[in-house]
């Protein structure tokens, strides 16, 4: 099932929300979409891109929080410790900020495409900033 369209720098990514596992996050992010943002390399997170939202509160605690999102998976930080933010892991990733080791909640999954995804994901790490947007199916 395909709830969402994520496009990163021109590429498009078939995504689903996790509905059940995380119906807050869900429709927190859903009340924002159609979302465009950039999306940067992580600092110590692995292989992962992320979205730092600074002070921003969606009035979100955990809920199917994980420090070690799969390739595909996206999480949001509800912030506390570090600042909220929403990391896209496209490889192997410990997510953690200075502070420490954190847990953010996977509430969408990228069903297809995730080759494109890594290296898209290696690509900002060497060249910077890429534009993103997230958009209903």
């Amino acid at each position: 099932m395909t709830d969402l369209v994520i496009e990163i720098d021109g590429h498009s990514f078939p995504a689903r929300f996790e509905e059940t596992a995380a119906p807050k996050t869900v429709a927190a992010f859903r009340a924002v979409l159609p979302y465009s943002e950039r999306i940067i390399h992580v600092r110590w997170s692995g292989e992962a891109c992320w979205i730092p939202l600074g002070d921003a509160d969606f009035g979100l605690g955990y809920e199917n929080a994980t420090s070690h999102p799969a390739p595909g998976q996206i999480i949001l930080y509800p912030g506390g410790v570090s600042e909220t933010e929403i990391l896209l892991g496209y490889g192997a990733v410990a997510f953690a900020s200075k502070a420490g080791p954190l847990a953010g909640n996977h509430f969408i999954t990228i069903t297809d495409n995730l080759d494109k995804l890594a290296e898209l994901g290696r690509e900002t790490l060497q060249t910077g900033a890429k534009k993103i947007v997230f958009r209903a199916a």
